[in-house]
């Protein structure tokens, strides 16, 4: 298994951030209708046990099917994911009570940390809603013309209703810099989780962005 290191100092935070947009995150062709193939077998229980942080998740805890991913901010496929598939996985099954969906951090650079960071400060604990948007504009901040990342995410998260100040103040917070890098190495440790995104559905793990066509064959199975 890679061994993750990550800086979270505040040099290292609001710096200038190196950011090298789509490194160790998998992108899977789409086969309509097809099931996904796991990975490997986890402990669902265990993954179901939840860390540091509140669980950013929808829909119904008593839903009969439980989905966790693992993303990283400046992964592309988490973001095509995001914008695509999510939606509409959302109101087939999220919304209908079939599907209980938890996000969890597994940042790969600096810059994701500080997204996720942002996420967990954001105004109004609207973290989910963070996370959507800034995905929508992941080539924007993560990857901007002038390198400048760390200004390009400040624009972007004065849109969600940060001041500089509360900006700052979130991406110097190292406690919760530590919390955020601790559930991504506890998913690399004890669920096998080595890339982005990995999703965590009955028992296995599936590494790789999933389709509409193939998460909806995947979910139907165990309905």
């Amino acid at each position: 298994m890679a061994e993750f290191q990550m800086t979270s100092t505040r040099r290292a935070l609001l710096g200038g951030f190196a950011v090298g947009v789509g490194a160790s995150c998998l992108s899977v062709p789409a086969f309509a209708a097809e099931i996904p193939k796991p990975d490997h077998d986890v402990d669902m229980a265990e993954v179901m046990k939840p860390g540091p942080l509140p669980e950013m998740a929808m829909g119904d805890e008593k839903a009969p099917v439980k989905i966790v991913e693992y993303m990283s901010m400046t992964c592309p496929h988490c973001a095509h994911f995001e914008t695509t598939t999510l939606p509409e996985i959302k109101t087939k099954y999220i919304d209908t009570g079939k599907v209980y969906f938890i996000t969890r951090e597994f940042p790969f650079d600096p810059a994701a940390t500080a997204a996720f960071m942002l996420a967990r400060c954001a105004p109004n604990n609207e973290a989910l809603a963070f996370i959507s948007m800034m995905f929508k504009q992941q080539r924007a901040w993560a990857a901007p013309a002038d390198g400048d990342v760390k200004g390009a995410m400040l624009q972007q998260s004065k849109i969600a209703g940060f001041t500089q100040e509360s900006f700052n103040a979130c991406l110097t917070n190292q406690e919760l810099a530590g919390q955020v890098t601790a559930i991504r190495d506890r998913a690399a440790k004890e669920f096998g989780v080595n890339a982005t995104p990995t999703f965590m559905i009955d028992g296995k793990a599936y590494a790789g962005d999933m389709s509409v066509d193939e998460m909806s064959a995947l979910i139907d199975s165990l309905l």
